[in-house]
């Protein structure tokens, strides 16, 4: 089976719910991404477009990917589908185009990712469905299955909160850090290269440069942290240990050997590993500890071997407990800011920060890096990759 490379990871940076990004259609800003890892390459060169998106609905409906090509500068004959699995979507659209390359199916393809939360709210597709009458996605044999059980993210991070015996301060401690981590990244510029720059708008609507996280918290402090209200009553997270609704977009350009010659580019990555596990849905979100296991088993690997982490922090209770239970390096996790910090934009989360972490180990002179997700349902990804 041949090698999948990454030759370039992009992404824009995160903006808030009604944000510098709010004028954005999903499709067009998708688009943008799908435009800078073109480049001046030949767009006919381009097989595939695999493009993550969780709220296929609305302006996101009616495959996304497929309409962010029709929206860029790739030409028709370029394909596009899009994939949910839930916020490891875009890490999933990573995962196929690395096997399709393996296989020489294809030579090259782009694994992407896009969600504007503003244009198309987390709940609105099941809100949408109530209202007409559609009913819940849980259906009459999953109920049967799961007698009397509410699916919810919020209630599993509180579960895993429990279970790992992690405190309010302790999650109060980790949020706050990741503001940090964020805010000193932004500063010292270390998100240059991964950022696509695109034309946003400030609060008085006048066209501004978007280059800077605009979930990052600059002032955050550690009491203003421990100040805000529980999500839910007895709870232990907060909206400040939580990840930020966001609006973005990221790809990541996947070749073989073949297409490092039809670009003649020199790779920045190499795929070392691929894995994705299904766990206890009702948990839900505490599937990436055995996923990392299993993945480490599967390339020989410890996880010492391992220069640095990518654990999306969905709550920060998720990443915690991945810690505490494989016993990793707390400095070597999401080291310019998760998340909490940067925000998590769903369907593009899963490039976005593959895109980071490539970064990241280049900057640092790392060798492998891991990244991880839990995902609605009790699912995770875990993706190993050598910098090259």
């Amino acid at each position: 089976m041949g090698t999948a490379y990454i030759v370039k990871a992009r992404r824009t940076a995160g903006g808030r719910k009604g944000g510098r990004l709010r004028d954005w259609h999903p499709a067009d800003l998708a688009a943008q991404v799908l435009n800078d890892l073109v480049g001046e390459h030949d767009p006919a060169l381009f097989e595939d477009v695999i493009m993550g998106c969780v709220n296929q609905f609305g302006q996101q409906s009616t495959n996304v990917a497929r309409n962010a090509v029709l929206a860029s500068k790739l030409p028709e004959s370029v394909p596009g589908t899009s994939v949910d699995r839930q916020c490891g979507s875009s890490q999933q659209a990573l995962h196929f185009a690395a096997a399709t390359v393996m296989s020489g199916v294809m030579d090259v393809v782009i694994a992407a990712g896009v969600e504007s939360m503003t244009r198309v709210p987390m709940a609105l597709p099941f809100k949408a469905a109530m209202d007409a009458g559609a009913g819940t996605y849980v259906s009459p044999a999953m109920q049967a299955r799961y007698p009397g059980i509410q699916f919810s993210q919020f209630a599993g991070a509180e579960m895993i909160a429990a279970k790992y015996d992690l405190s309010k301060d302790a999650l109060d401690e980790f949020g706050f850090e990741s503001q940090q981590r964020g805010a000193a990244a932004a500063k010292a510029n270390a998100f240059a290269n991964e950022i696509v720059p695109v034309t946003g708008l400030d609060a008085e609507n006048n066209a501004v440069e978007h280059l800077v996280d605009e979930g990052i918290r600059f002032e955050a402090t550690l009491d203003a942290t421990k100040s805000v209200k529980l999500l839910m009553d007895g709870g232990r997270l907060t909206a400040a240990t939580s990840s930020q609704i966001c609006d973005g977009a990221s790809g990541v350009l996947v070749v073989n050997e073949a297409g490092l010659k039809k670009l003649g580019l020199d790779p920045i990555a190499r795929v070392h590993s691929l894995t994705v596990i299904g766990e206890d849905p009702v948990v839900m979100l505490e599937a990436p500890i055995n996923a990392t296991k299993i993945a480490l088993k599967k390339a020989g690997m410890k996880i010492d071997d391992i220069d640095l982490y990518e654990v999306n922090e969905a709550f920060a209770s998720v990443p915690m407990a991945w810690l505490k239970e494989l016993g990793a390096d707390p400095a070597k996790l999401n080291v310019n800011g998760g998340a909490i910090a940067l925000g998590h934009p769903l369907g593009a989360s899963g490039t976005k920060l593959m895109s980071t972490l490539i970064h990241a180990l280049k900057a640092r002179g790392g060798k492998y890096g891991l990244q991880t997700m839990c995902e609605g349902g009790g699912l995770a990804n875990v993706t190993i990759l050598e910098a090259l």
